[in-house]
């Protein structure tokens, strides 16, 4: 199996561990708990995605022999494919998380919008306003086209970092002489 394809799923299923010990914790069902879970998703995403992106284009690094050259460009491209396999994986499921498994979700996130603006003192109308957008965004479908789009910019942007720190001069091979001197 590709690389790509390996450690995506691995980012994926990693990210899908975080998010359903999260919710059998009691942290997706309760609005003042959210921005705790929130937090730790984002942590721990992040911890995850990186880690085995750099696992990732290190593995296909390894693949390509010593005597040629791992690109900026190859390096980069390996990091963009895992992450895209990574991206439409965790879509995928939190789209199943939103529709199936913990269909409430969006009540809570919702209610916790709700709550944040109270505090702010923000009138009742743009609270009422801003609750009606809020329930069409969080649909699941809405969930995961926006998901995606966010998913593999942020993503992109990683890559570009990870690429700079992977790539390899090819190593000349010692036992080749080298070239003659000419005058």
């Amino acid at each position: 199996m590709k690389p790509y394809l390996i450690y995506g799923t691995l980012i994926a299923g990693a990210n899908a561990v975080v998010t359903l010990v999260l919710y059998l914790a009691g942290l997706h069902s309760d609005p003042a708990k959210l921005s705790t879970a929130n937090l730790i998703s984002l942590v721990t995403a992040l911890a995850i995605g990186v880690s085995l992106m750099i696992v990732g284009v290190r593995t296909k690094r390894n693949l390509t022999p010593p005597t040629d050259d791992f690109t900026y460009g190859m390096a980069l491209g390996v990091a963009v494919v895992v992450s895209l396999f990574a991206t439409i994986f965790s879509v995928a499921f939190q789209f199943v998380y939103q529709s199936f498994i913990n269909p409430g979700f969006a009540d809570v996130a919702i209610q916790a919008q709700i709550a944040a603006m109270q505090a702010k003192g923000v009138p009742s109308e743009n609270i009422e306003k801003a609750e009606t957008f809020m329930r069409m965004m969080t649909k699941p479908a809405v969930q995961a086209i926006t998901g995606l789009i966010f998913g593999i910019v942020i993503n992109v942007i990683i890559s570009l970092i990870i690429a700079a720190f992977m790539r390899r001069k090819a190593v000349v091979d010692p036992t080749t002489p080298p070239p003659l001197a000419t005058t």
